[in-house]
């Protein structure tokens, strides 16, 4: 199984045997406190086990979700979806489902694998995501990976009564590259798929 490590930060496809506590740290609540943070202008509903069991083709071994785990615990996940696959578009995502664990580099760690992961497996020249000004978290975390910020549509997501933009975050391929070398990234990128 391929699987990418920083230390005790492993990236990974989901095993069908990760999706009873998936369902439960994901959908298993009503209103999930990671759903604060992550798109909270978007409906969640609380799913039970049984159908969220229905989708497991979906979730298991793709190539476009995987899970976050720390010292073996389960914590999160990072995805991507195709904006347009005939130019080699695609946004990613990340999950850390436990409060526990924000704050602490963790999600930092399992995007900069992620990236790697996708840089080096697919035919890309810029991997972006999407994100809300309410998250200040995923902001910093592409300025702090090198990231731009391609466009802020202002005033655009509502939540709570009051007006959020929408920020779309990106890097090419080229300054990532540069990057990993300039912050002395390579070496443990290369043995991170190890």
């Amino acid at each position: 199984m391929t699987l990418y490590k920083d230390n005790n930060l492993i990236i990974r496809p989901v095993r069908e045997q990760d999706l009873p506590q998936l369902w439960e740290l994901s959908v298993k609540e009503e209103a999930p406190e990671w759903k604060k943070w992550d798109a909270p202008y978007y409906e969640h509903k609380s799913t039970p086990f049984e159908t969220y069991m229905e989708r497991k083709e979906q979730l298991v071994a793709q190539d476009d979700f995987w899970a976050i785990e720390v010292d073996g615990q389960l914590i999160g996940t990072v995805s991507y979806y195709w904006e347009h696959e005939p130019s080699h578009w695609l946004e990613m995502g990340i999950v850390i489902y436990h409060p526990s664990y924000w704050n602490g580099g963790y999600g930092t760690r399992a995007i900069t694998l992620w990236i790697h992961h996708l840089f080096q497996t697919l035919p890309l020249m810029r991997v972006g995501y999407t994100t809300w000004s309410g998250n200040y978290r995923m902001i910093r975390l592409g300025e702090k990976l090198g990231f731009t910020m391609e466009a802020r549509l202002r005033k655009c997501r509502l939540y709570n009564g009051v007006y959020y933009d929408s920020i779309r975050m990106g890097i090419l391929r080229e300054e990532w590259e540069d990057f990993v070398e300039k912050n002395g990234l390579s070496g443990m990128l290369e043995h991170a798929g190890k």
